[in-house]
C-alpha cells in the first residue's frame, strides 16, 4: 500500500506543554484509522498536524501531494448562508466557476440527505444537519483522505448513525479516514486499525481485531485498561 501521510519523531509543544511526543505513524491508501484515548492525549493535535493546522516543533511530515485531503471538525463552522452556498464555496475556492460549483453542489448535498435544505440558512440548521453538511461540503471536493476530529460527539442517536453510515460511504468511495472518537462501538464499527495515545504518545498502533480481540495486556497495559474503561 502506497503512504500517503508519516510521521516521524513528531514532537508538538505548546509553550510548557507537550503535546505530542515522538510520534512516527504512517497512514496508507484505503486504511480506516481510529485514534483514542482519553481527553488531552493528543488526538485533536495529531489530526491537526495531519492536515497541515499545526507545525511540528520537532521531526518531520511527508504528504502526498497528489491526494486532495479534507477536515471535519468536531463543531464544524457554517458560513452565514445556505448549505447550497457553504458547498459550493470550497469547490468556487478549488477554482470551480461559481455556477457551476452550484450545479455540483446540489448533488453533495443529496449524498448526505439535505437536497430539501439547499436554501436553508446553515447555522440554522440541527447538529446532525450541520455534520452532515460539513461532510458533504468534503464530498464535493472529492478527497482522497478525509480527517474527522470526534465528528458523532455531540449529535443524539440517530444523528451519529446518520453520520456513521455516511463516513462508511466514503470509506467504499476509496476515501482514506482517519478520525479520532471515544466511542468504541464506532471504532470497532468503521476502523481497520486503532491507535492509542496517551500524554502524546503512541503506546498501541494495532489492527482494530487484535486491539480489541488479542491480549492487549502484554501489548500495551495502558490501552487494555482504557478499553476496561478504568481510565479516561
Amino acid at each position: 500500500m502506497t503512504n500517503l501521510l508519516e510521521l516521524h519523531a513528531v514532537d508538538v509543544r505548546y509553550r510548557a506543554a507537550l503535546a505530542l511526543s515522538g510520534v512516527n505513524l504512517c497512514i496508507a491508501r484505503g486504511e480506516r484509522v481510529a485514534f483514542i484515548g482519553a481527553n488531552g492525549s493528543g488526538k485533536s493535535t495529531l489530526l491537526r498536524v495531519l492536515h497541515g493546522l499545526q507545525r511540528p516543533t520537532a521531526g518531520t511530515l511527508h504528504r502526498d501531494t497528489q491526494v486532495l485531503q479534507a477536515m471535519l471538525f468536531q463543531r464544524p463552522y457554517m458560513l452565514r448562508t445556505s448549505a447550497l452556498n457553504n458547498v459550493a464555496l470550497g469547490l468556487w475556492l478549488r477554482g470551480v466557476p461559481w455556477r457551476q460549483a452550484c450545479t455540483q453542489a446540489r448533488p453533495a448535498l443529496a449524498r448526505v440527505g439535505l437536497a430539501d435544505l439547499a436554501g436553508r440558512h446553515a447555522p440554522a440548521l440541527s447538529g446532525g444537519q450541520q455534520q452532515r453538511l460539513a461532510l458533504a461540503r468534503a464530498w464535493g471536493l472529492q478527497p482522497g483522505l478525509l480527517l474527522l476530529d470526534e465528528p458523532t460527539s455531540s449529535l443524539d442517536p440517530h444523528a451519529k448513525r446518520e453520520v456513521e453510515r455516511l463516513m462508511a460511504e466514503f470509506a467504499a468511495a476509496d476515501v482514506t479516514l482517519a478520525f479520532s472518537s471515544h466511542n468504541l462501538g464506532q471504532v470497532k464499527r468503521l476502523a481497520t486499525r486503532v491507535v492509542y495515545l496517551e500524554r502524546g504518545r503512541i503506546l498501541a498502533d494495532l489492527p482494530v481485531r487484535d486491539f480489541f480481540e488479542g491480549p492487549l495486556h502484554q501489548t500495551s497495559p495502558e490501552a487494555d485498561l482504557f478499553v476496561k474503561g478504568e481510565l479516561g
